[in-house]
């Protein structure tokens, strides 16, 4: 038998909605991680792209346990010396909650360009509404 190796021209992509609200950040990350790598699939291979869209709702209602609300720190750097500025996550979460998820999502992923293609195919909205009705995507359910 010969191993099976996903061509990109038969991988067909599907799009899914996931609403945030009440989940945990960890926990969701990963789910939609593996749908955004196409680990959910029969075809996945890992070299190629074989995953499909996600559209995250809500994200200004994901949670996180413990004290990380007021200990997690996310970190930039300007490219400067001195330039790291450090933004805690109850602050990151009221000015760009979109930020907080997509994230904890690209830390999931592999960091080289397979991963880059893979984490613009993740779209994150505060609130309730989004663009991609036109897509029709399936709801996406989250065990916790």
């Amino acid at each position: 038998m010969k191993t099976f190796v996903a061509k990109p021209a038969q991988i067909e992509k599907k799009w899914y909605v996931v609403d945030a609200a009440g989940h945990t950040l960890g926990r969701l990350s990963t789910v939609v991680a593996d749908v955004l790598r196409g680990k959910r699939k029969p075809i996945y291979t890992p070299h190629i792209d074989t995953g499909d869209f996600v559209v995250v709702v809500n994200a200004e209602k994901v949670v996180v346990t413990g004290k990380k609300a007021e200990q997690k720190i996310y970190w930039r750097h300007s490219g400067y010396p001195g330039g790291i500025r450090g933004e805690p996550f109850a602050r990151l979460i009221k000015r760009r909650p979109e930020e907080v998820v997509r994230r904890a999502v690209k830390g999931m992923l592999p960091h080289n360009r397979l991963g880059r293609a893979q984490l613009r195919k993740l779209k994150v909205y505060a609130g309730p509404d989004h663009p991609h009705e036109a897509q029709h995507p399936e709801a996406l359910e989250i065990k916790e």
